[in-house]
């Protein structure tokens, strides 16, 4: 999703930080950051931390997007703020930032197969079915990021917390 909105973006540029790969630019006339972690997941909030110190942003600032074990595949869960629910992502940044008040975009990868273990599942391969769909799927994310910037955080909500019958968001008519 980092590279289809990198691509959206005007005056693209990235540079690597010890702890994160970030893209600068513009979307819709504001100035963004993109802000990939280049630590271990569950280690990620040291790399958001460093990012907003360097940068003087704060926690009410930020989109984190991320995979969600819970969630079936394709649906995407945008809100405000809220708890890690079990991802160590989601905990790592909260402990951080001291903060769980900041937006999220959670997007559905489905439960594992009975057995599987979790870090198997979010790191394998998707299936034919979902990898045939996972290209719409990120375009659809990174609408929704976008519209976050372009909208605001509740405007995007409205817009993309509603499902079709495949469990994905739905675009408005």
């Amino acid at each position: 999703m980092i590279e289809e909105l990198l691509g959206r973006i005007d005056g693209a540029a990235s540079e690597r930080s010890r702890s994160a790969w970030i893209g600068r630019g513009a979307l819709g006339g504001r100035a963004i950051l993109l802000v990939r972690p280049r630590t271990y997941m569950n280690r990620s909030g040291a790399a958001v931390r460093s990012v907003l110190e360097r940068e003087g942003a704060g926690p009410h600032q930020v989109l984190v997007v991320c995979d969600d074990l819970y969630l079936p595949f394709e649906t995407m869960r945008l809100r405000a703020r809220g708890s890690h629910g079990g991802h160590n992502g989601l905990l790592s940044i909260i402990e951080r930032l001291g903060t769980r008040d900041f937006a999220r975009l959670r997007i559905g990868v489905g439960p594992p197969d009975s057995g599987a273990g979790h870090a198997d599942h979010v790191l394998g391969r998707f299936p034919s079915e979902e990898s045939r769909r996972l290209p719409e799927l990120v375009k659809r994310a990174a609408d929704c990021a976008e519209a976050v910037v372009v909208e605001g955080l509740q405007s995007a909500m409205t817009r993309y917390n509603r499902r079709h019958e495949t469990g994905s968001i739905e675009e408005p008519r």
